[in-house]
């Protein structure tokens, strides 16, 4: 489904530039769970906006189904850490931002984005403003945003950071049973996360980067059976393995 060939990524800094993704290769097929983890600098979110489009690469190119991606990705989404929520719309209109950017009709875009908030457990909470929710909540619009344009890739940039454990257990499982119900268009997930653990329990592969500048360092295939926990066999010994690869 997306292929990135040898990209790279510099950002200029007082008249030069630094090197944040170096030589990154790899594809994702279709039905994969992809989690990238590395160290703070690593460049994962960097290579996240690389994935949907919302920044070019320095060098090297970007395939999604076997052609060069040029601007943002039209058949991807993505939910980002902070939310990103406009505070002075309520959640139904928040969940419909971008089914008016692709120029659906208001009366679908409202079915649409209700059927979605349903589906993340915010029925009833379509006129609420993101000020009333908790940061549980306001993630769980983001997540519908992002599923009512019916991406077939959906990136995710550490989405259950800065929430408590409890809801992010929650939430991890949600989107695991989000992606695994065909019956949804969510074909593939890519998702940044600096936790370890959470990147075992949720991805068939994990891709580690390594700092200064971000490169792959280790490719490791998750072959533990689904649903997992921190009490699976291997599991323990797959986590000390990808800490060890972050260098």
């Amino acid at each position: 489904m997306l292929e990135l060939r040898q990209v790279a990524k510099s950002f200029g800094d007082r008249g030069r530039l630094v090197p944040a993704l170096t030589d990154i290769s790899l594809a994702v097929p279709e039905r994969q769970f992809l989690c990238v983890v590395g160290p703070s600098g690593s460049g994962k979110s960097t290579l996240l906006r690389i994935m949907m489009g919302l920044m070019p690469p320095s060098s090297g190119d970007v395939l999604y189904q076997g052609r060069r991606l040029s601007g943002v990705n039209p058949h991807a989404a993505m939910v980002f850490q902070s939310f990103a929520l406009l505070p002075w719309m309520t959640v139904q209109a928040n969940v419909e931002l971008g089914l008016q950017a692709r120029d659906m009709a208001p009366e679908e875009a409202s079915r649409r984005a209700a059927f979605y908030l349903d589906k993340v457990g915010l029925d009833g909470y379509e006129e609420a403003y993101p000020r009333e929710l908790s940061g549980g909540m306001k993630q769980r619009a983001g997540l519908a945003r992002a599923l009512a344009v019916e991406p077939d890739l959906l990136l995710m940039d550490e989405p259950f950071a800065g929430l408590d454990a409890l809801t992010s257990a929650n939430l991890r499982e949600e989107v695991l049973t989000l992606w695994s119900d065909h019956a949804l268009p969510v074909d593939t997930v890519v998702m940044v996360t600096h936790i370890i653990e959470e990147a075992v329990l949720m991805a068939d592969r994990v891709i580690v980067l390594s700092p200064h500048p971000g490169r792959i360092a280790a490719d490791v295939t998750i072959s533990l059976e689904r649903p997992r926990n921190k009490r699976d066999e291997g599991f323990d010994a797959l986590v000390d393995s990808i800490f060890e690869r972050i260098v």
